[in-house]
């Protein structure tokens, strides 16, 4: 008597996934392919004349250069940042904060203890590529 094969064992079935948390929106993948991610080489950076926790970057990115107001001012000081090559949204509308322009926003990291850290790249990268 032969044995009849037997079935392929059935597929793991990965847990489900946590809810996200509350407060956070879900996006779909077409909402999230219109955030344009870029590298952008931090070129000047000043206090803004009228908020304590704002600074104003001078941005290249590539051949281009952008504004960015960002209230990290508590975590960096100008100085540290000329040079950095960091993560931005690239295509957010313009805006004014405190009087200034921005037009983009920075990706930063909020640790546990209260901390910030910008989000770079991992060794030296060209300022403008796009995030994929």
């Amino acid at each position: 008597m032969s044995e009849s094969p037997q079935p392929p064992a059935p597929t793991p079935v990965p847990p489900a996934a946590e809810p996200v948390p509350a407060g956070v929106v879900e996006i779909g993948i077409d909402d999230f392919a219109k955030v344009r991610l870029a590298t952008a080489e931090v070129v000047e950076a000043s206090a803004h004349p009228k908020a304590d926790r704002l600074l104003i970057l001078q941005l290249k990115l590539g051949e281009r250069s952008k504004r960015i107001v960002s209230g990290i001012r508590e975590h960096y000081s100008p100085e540290q940042l000329i040079g950095k090559t960091i993560v931005i949204v690239d295509n957010l509308k313009p805006t004014k904060l405190r009087g200034e322009v921005s037009e983009g926003m920075l990706l930063a990291v909020r640790q546990p203890d209260g901390g910030l850290r910008l989000v770079t790249t991992d060794g030296p990268s060209a300022s403008g590529l796009e995030i994929s």
